[in-house]
């Protein structure tokens, strides 16, 4: 007696199709499960064996075995309960072995029969539509589902409702797919900011063109403050990011709410995290904060206070937009296409260029606290942006309150609209693309070359600069990048202007 399931595996943002297969034949009673299961795999056996028995089935007294295809894919978690248990009962003769044809399903199971939710529904949601197969899933993930669902796509409690469901004896209700919503008001807005007109219009620059922005400044200034308004001045995602962003946050297991799920994520991990907390790892690969930032923000505070091989492994993704961890027998990819944001002090006492405090750093001090960002790292980001100290009386003035998140963000998205007509946002154009987009002229081809040799850019950081004066062309409407577009631009690179190299933050 042989029946067939199908299910899905969870392998990075992939979701690959996994065939149960389950044969009883006679012999003393066991059940054996090969396929690469690991443990939490292997322990499914007494789950079925409870679930079955207490939602009223038989469990066959005979020599089970289940094998999970293909044989070289690992198998983790307990997504793969519901499929051993339906082909355990479709093999017995308790459940017509036609009805699971056309059929997907995965879920944990309780010892009682009640379906619990598992990771990565979402992947193997849009693999099956895209299958053309129904998919039963527990009813914890339902709304998660909704994001990506069709109208074949079902949630069910317990393993008695899908047995009743695949028997036709009571249908389960599809799952309603997503309507729009509107989205909640953001909580931090950049109209809370006093003052700080350079790094708002530098955060305004930054939203627009999907650049790297260094904040640095003595503490207290409102660094961090301003860091965390960028989420709210950039555009909605679309239907296609917003699935991708969702699909790493629900491998990772984090809760996904149907009303947000456009927003642009928003990561800001301790000083003291990894290189694995980072970019993913582990055993069975795992995304990490920055995939979880995919197509949104990931701020690092106090950035020399991260361990330099932390920082450095950002490099590499940063270009790329995406993160490859390889093992042994295979190699999981995450996406990885995020704007770093990050803050720094000046100095370890943080006090350096304050105009009222006086820093007790010495000059080596303040030489290893910089020295801990590499000159590949710094020419990374596109703005480096001093947030100095605001006079007392400005805090308190009404006056001092700026444009709020929703009226900065009605101009970011109009600069947005622009770059879509060229194909990808400022951030990412590079060659004859990014030539072709600035159009200068010769005054400002003089004007870059005299930059290059007083301020000694590399040609990454030359690219970077383009790429924000046409951010800021964008910004006003400008067909072509003018010398004042350049200008702006080149007074955001506030740390290349040091006779002695990179790394040294001006007083």
């Amino acid at each position: 007696m042989l029946a067939t399931v199908h299910t899905r595996a969870c392998l990075g943002v992939s979701a690959p199709r996994v065939t149960v297969e389950v044969h009883l034949s006679n012999g003393l009673p066991a059940l054996s499960i090969v396929g690469l299961p690991e443990t939490g795999v292997k322990e499914s056996k007494d789950r079925v064996r409870s679930a079955l028995l207490n939602a009223g089935f038989e469990f066959p007294a005979k020599r089970i075995t289940i094998n999970l295809a293909p044989a070289d894919l690992p198998k983790e978690g307990g997504r793969f309960d519901l499929p051993i248990a339906l082909g355990i009962l479709a093999a017995s003769g308790q459940l017509p072995a036609e009805a699971l044809a056309r059929v997907e399903c995965l879920g944990e199971l309780s010892l009682d029969g009640a379906l619990r939710p598992v990771k990565g529904i979402l992947p193997a949601v849009i693999a099956a539509r895209d299958d053309g197969h129904q998919l039963l899933i527990p009813t914890g993930n339902a709304e998660e589902a909704s994001l990506a669902a069709a109208d074949d796509v079902f949630a069910a409690s317990h393993l008695l409702s899908v047995c009743e469901h695949l028997a036709d004896r009571r249908r389960l209700t599809p799952i309603a797919p997503l309507t729009d919503r509107a989205e909640p008001a953001q909580a931090s807005d950049l109209a809370e900011v006093r003052g700080q007109q350079v790094p708002r219009r530098a955060l305004e620059i930054t939203a627009a063109g999907g650049h790297n922005l260094l904040f640095f400044g003595p503490p207290g200034t409102g660094k961090s403050m301003l860091a965390s308004r960028l989420p709210g001045i950039l555009p909605a995602l679309t239907d296609v990011d917003a699935l991708e962003v969702a699909s790493v946050h629900s491998i990772a297991g984090l809760p996904i709410r149907s009303g947000r799920w456009r927003q642009p994520p928003y990561r800001a991990p301790h000083h003291t995290a990894s290189a694995a907390a980072l970019v993913g790892g582990g055993s069975s690969p795992r995304p990490g904060e920055i995939s979880l930032a995919h197509q949104g923000v990931l701020f690092l505070d106090e950035l020399p206070e991260f361990d330099r091989k932390v920082l450095e492994v950002l490099r590499e993704p940063m270009e790329s937009g995406e993160i490859v961890i390889s093992r042994a027998a295979r190699q999981v990819v995450f996406p990885a296409r995020f704007q770093l944001i990050a803050a720094m002090n000046p100095c370890p006492c943080g006090y350096r260029g304050h105009p009222t405090i006086d820093c007790q750093c010495t000059p080596q001090q303040v030489m290893r606290y910089q020295a801990k960002l590499s000159g590949p790292l710094l020419d990374r980001f596109d703005l480096h942006v001093e947030v100095p100290v605001q006079p007392g009386e400005l805090l308190f003035k009404q006056s001092g309150r700026g444009e709020s998140s929703a009226t900065v963000r009605r101009r970011v998205e109009q600069a947005r609209e622009r770059q879509c007509l060229r194909g990808a946002v400022n951030a990412r154009l590079a060659g004859s693309r990014l030539q072709a987009a600035c159009g200068l002229d010769d005054a400002g081809e003089r004007l870059v070359t005299q930059a290059i040799e007083r301020l000694g850019l590399s040609a990454r950081a030359l690219h970077r600069v383009l790429r924000v004066a046409r951010t800021v062309a964008d910004l006003e409407g400008a067909d072509t990048v003018g010398q004042g577009h350049l200008v702006e631009a080149l007074g955001y690179r506030k740390l290349d202007r040091q006779p002695s190299g990179r790394g040294a933050v001006s007083a």
